[in-house]
């Protein structure tokens, strides 16, 4: 991703996540989701402060990250793709995806409370942005949550993707516009979908969904 140096292109992955997480800290602070924190979200099953603290999660997961040490025996880091194939992120029905991936972590991060939860997601944020800058550009991160290690890149922008993905949920289940995820962070987003899609449905369903709207299939979904 980026350009053929690799140190630039990390930086551009590390920006691009920083921008789009303070993009989503504002859509956490707004009054509209504190307002609406205990009723029902765009989600089955999920309220807005679920939701909220979903989202919130994406900084806060990454510190934990970064913290995590590397088993020896896992020093060969996972593709980005086969990551997101193993982890269940694609092939499962909308509902197991809000109701068994947000529901129990994003209760319990939301429930300190909508300005707790928007204060705290900023200053992470804010202690990101140097702590970032310092890893190398190979840098590995083990995921505690599962038998995954992946470049921290790679991590980056499998956050960027459910901030990007869930924002747009948060912002239409109170009924404001979907918050303007900054370009690097939308191309790279789209980019994975893209490829996830491709990877899910074959690239003959997403030329046809694309350029030919006649001969399109019902579904070119990413998951």
């Amino acid at each position: 991703m980026g350009g053929r140096d690799g140190k630039d292109a990390t930086s551009a992955v590390r920006r691009a996540y920083l921008r789009t997480a303070r993009t989503v800290g504002e859509l956490l602070a707004e009054p509209e989701v504190a307002a609406a924190w205990h009723a029902p979200s765009a989600l089955d099953g999920v309220t807005v402060g679920d939701l909220a603290g979903h989202l919130a999660a994406q900084t806060f997961l990454v510190p934990r990250a970064l913290a995590e040490p590397l088993p020896t025996d896992r020093a060969n880091p996972v593709r980005l793709l086969d990551y997101c194939a193993a982890a269940g992120r694609t092939g499962s029905a909308p509902d197991d995806a809000a109701g068994i991936r947000i529901h129990p972590g994003g209760a319990r991060t939301a429930a300190e409370g909508p300005r707790a939860l928007a204060d705290r997601a900023a200053a992470t944020v804010t202690a990101l942005g140097p702590a970032l800058a310092a890893e190398p550009a190979d840098r590995l991160v083990h995921l505690p949550w599962g038998p995954w290690t992946l470049r921290l890149d790679d991590f980056l922008v499998s956050r960027m993707m459910e901030l990007a993905v869930h924002a747009d949920d948060l912002a239409f289940s109170v009924g404001l516009p979907t918050p303007p995820i900054p370009a690097a962070g939308l191309d790279t987003v789209i980019r994975l979908l893209t490829r996830l899609s491709v990877r899910r449905h074959g690239p003959t369903a997403l030329l046809r969904t694309l350029a030919r709207a006649e001969r399109a299939p019902a579904t070119v979904a990413a998951f």
